[in-house]
């Protein structure tokens, strides 16, 4: 596990010092938030005034357009606290991985493995991709990388043209000591059948050329949970040990998340996870501060550890 930073020390330190330094620019930002609230209901008031005249009294259009306009409003002033909220979170988890000997970037990203994981659908189809919240280092004597990824699709046309969110969530990825010989999928039972999913599971799924079997497992409880597809099955079952299914249970439950996957591909374990946004660290209430200190602490420290474990167990050859 690692050594998780303390936040009394890094609230005593550089880190409280600077968030101390930052109360005027919090003032500033809530005073200008309040002055475009004000000024953005008074123009929504005007809205539902004209609205209401101009449909000849019906008070449910007038409330439609004068409710769109105040939640306008309420969106523009919240716009003003964004630009120093961001600054408090860069400054927050950045400090957090200066603790632990990391990096940190808000901006982050993806880098090939991004395409691997697209190629054998760790990840679902997008038309536009956004990514952020970058740590990277070392996890013990392996590499690591996190970062969030935010997928959406454009779907219907017109009117009702919409923006769905395909995924958003963290990719991990964890160096090991050797390269895999084959490639290896784990991923949430049941979720490949044939005929619509109506039919039997299948036994091979393919990736281009690349053909996977279907492996068995012999812990009954994993495969309860989990299906593993590998072209290297004596592999597969190598790095896919009994305990594997607590462990991939434990990082979701640590993120309240879903629908974990992972694939092992050249030297790397690729963790995908539906977990949402975290690593929000950033508030405009400076009474906010040591709470979401601890957050990102835990949140960061229990998701490095649990993908520690992961990693390749000490074995003798197979």
């Amino acid at each position: 596990m690692i050594v998780r930073p303390d936040p009394d020390a890094l609230m005593a330190g550089e880190l409280g010092q600077w968030l101390a330094s930052q109360g005027e620019a919090r003032d500033e930002a809530k005073r200008v938030a309040r002055k475009r609230l004000r000024m953005g209901l008074a123009a929504a008031a005007g809205v539902f005034l004209v609205a209401l005249l101009l449909s000849g009294g019906d008070l449910g259009d007038a409330m439609w357009f004068g409710g769109a306009a105040a939640a306008g409003a309420f969106a523009w002033s919240e716009m003003a606290k964004r630009q120093v909220v961001e600054k408090i979170k860069g400054g927050i988890n950045d400090a957090i991985a200066r603790a632990l000997e990391m990096e940190y970037s808000a901006a982050a990203e993806p880098g090939g493995g991004f395409a691997r994981a697209r190629q054998f659908q760790r990840l679902p189809g997008y038309d536009n991709r956004s990514c952020e919240d970058l740590w990277r280092g070392a996890v013990g004597d392996r590499t690591f990388q996190l970062y969030e990824a935010h997928l959406t699709e454009e779907r219907n046309s017109g009117k009702n043209r919409r923006t769905v969110t395909t995924f958003r969530g963290s990719i991990i990825c964890i160096g090991f000591a050797r390269r895999f010989q084959g490639i290896t999928l784990v991923e949430r039972e049941r979720t490949r059948r044939s005929w619509f999913g109506l039919g039997a599971d299948k036994t091979e799924i393919r990736f281009g050329g690349i053909a996977l079997q279907r492996c068995d497992m012999v812990d009954p409880k994993f495969e309860a949970e989990f299906t593993v597809w590998s072209n290297d099955p004596v592999e597969a079952r190598y790095l896919v040990h009994p305990e594997y299914v607590e462990r991939l249970i434990a990082v979701e439950q640590a993120y309240a998340g879903q629908n974990i996957r992972a694939l092992f591909d050249g030297g790397t374990l690729m963790l995908v996870l539906e977990s949402g946004n975290l690593f929000e660290s950033g508030s405009i209430e400076a009474s906010d501060d040591r709470r979401l200190l601890e957050q990102a602490i835990a949140q960061f420290g229990s998701l490095a550890d649990l993908a520690a474990q992961l990693n390749e167990r000490s074995r003798g050859n197979y």
